[in-house]
């Protein structure tokens, strides 16, 4: 059942307290009343919740991390703004409000039609400081705006709670959100919320992935009653029989478009480093230039017939002496045999840096007459073949690998991505890919 009124209030804890209004609070409030329900009296309950959907409501599991999928117009702000709602009802909290921009939390978060402006009884409703981008509750506490486009901002503030909304728009989500857990840190039970349309992140694969992560999903027809049927009908004839349909309408994560590495495939690449390995080479793909791209530089080793994955030492706005120090350094760190490096970028005088770095290690030159992509279809089809193992957590290289050849790759040079290729094509040899069939 969809509603569309506000959610009513409870007053107390006594038998006048209807199941239905108890429903939209916490879950410390909620269990009064749930341990006396049959699960069909609690499921109806919770369907005729007022103005509240089921992955609107907060969940009564234990959670650390609360993250909200959903189509466009599915009801993910309201479900926000009812959790902030219902937490800055205790007195003096700190909470953190992060949106993609500060644009964004003013006009969607807060003063939104769904925003924390205009929700709950008009006597608990919160007063905005423009001047230092806060919300105060008449309780006291106080809601910080942040934008995601500046992670350091949230270096230092200390929180109760956050919130976090379209997190797959942020442009640094690892970062914003490192430094958001890491203020997450008063009160015996801090906690995040975070709500999204998702997109095929390996940030966001990484969050649903934690411990003490709770999951809801919602399509966008779950809250057509509190849509215009015209902007339904207008998303149905934009997606429909599109490979975003899943996305936009129904709130699942689909892969990039033309993507070789699947996230599957990269999920069962988790394993351990063997004790020995038959030979360990540095793979490296210089940048063009000083501070721009990052110098990629991955360590890989072989065993069996497998390449391990061992390091992802790739560094940004490194000179010629600082990334060949690096790559000197990786080597002796893993007993490297070998270094492989790329020379489409400077050409002999790659060999040349990387001895005036301190290389010892035998260096052999490879140069790519094939795009990127190209190169990386075989390995791709290593990674399905379960022949390529991650031996450690490498987000970053990930994040690439699933992005190329895909039209969503963000516009970065996939550098840490390049070096793995030449890592492992080095390391396993075969013959030139023809077409690849992949069972759907």
């Amino acid at each position: 059942m969809i509603a569309t009124r506000a959610p009513k209030r409870w007053t107390g804890f006594g038998p006048s307290s209807s199941p239905v209004s108890m429903a939209c609070g916490p879950r410390s409030r909620q269990s009064v009343w749930k341990d006396g329900l049959s699960s069909e009296q609690l499921h109806q309950a919770l369907e005729s919740t007022p103005g509240l959907h089921r992955h609107q409501i907060i969940p009564e599991v234990d959670w650390r991390t609360w993250v909200v999928l959903g189509g466009r117009g599915a009801g993910k702000t309201h479900a926000g703004a009812n959790w902030v709602t219902e937490q800055a009802r205790a007195r003096n909290l700190r909470i953190a409000l992060v949106g993609s921009t500060l644009h964004d939390v003013r006009e969607v978060m807060v003063e939104g039609p769904s925003g924390l402006r205009g929700f709950g009884e008009r006597s608990n409703r919160p007063r905005w400081d423009g001047g230092r981008k806060r919300l105060i509750w008449p309780s006291g506490s106080v809601a910080y705006a942040f934008s995601a486009e500046d992670p350091d901002s949230l270096r230092g503030p200390q929180f109760h709670y956050a919130w976090a909304d379209e997190f797959c728009a942020w442009r640094r989500p690892e970062a914003v959100l490192e430094n958001l857990r890491l203020g997450l840190r008063l009160g015996r039970d801090p906690r995040l919320m975070v709500t999204t349309t998702p997109r095929p992140l390996a940030a966001l694969r990484r969050l649903l992935a934690q411990n003490g992560t709770c999951i809801e999903r919602a399509g966008t027809e779950a809250n057509a009653a509190n849509l215009s049927p015209g902007f339904l009908a207008h998303l149905q004839t934009l997606y429909a029989g599109t490979r975003l349909e899943a996305q936009e309408l129904q709130g699942l994560m689909v892969e990039a478009e033309g993507a070789l590495f699947r996230a599957e495939d990269l999920a069962r690449a988790r394993g351990n480093r063997p004790a020995t390995l038959e030979r360990i080479v540095v793979a490296v793909d210089p940048p063009a230039s000083a501070g721009g791209d990052a110098c990629g530089i991955v360590i890989v080793g072989r065993r069996d017939g497998r390449a391990y994955v061992l390091a992802d030492r790739s560094k940004a706005g490194e000179s010629p002496g600082g990334w060949s120090g690096l790559v000197a350094q990786a080597a002796r760190d893993f007993g490297a045999d070998e270094i492989v490096a790329e020379k489409n970028q400077g050409g002999e005088m790659v060999r040349t840096v990387l001895a005036h770095g301190g290389c010892e290690t035998a260096i052999r030159l490879v140069h790519a007459s094939r795009g990127k992509a190209a190169r990386a279809e075989p390995v791709a089809a290593l990674y399905e073949q379960g022949r390529v193992i991650h031996c450690g957590a490498f987000p970053a290289l990930e994040e690439e690998l699933m992005a190329l050849g895909s039209t969503e790759g963000g516009g970065r040079s996939p550098d840490r991505a390049d070096a793995l290729v030449w890592a492992v094509t080095h390391l396993l040899p075969a013959p030139r890919a023809g077409p690849r069939v992949r069972v759907l």
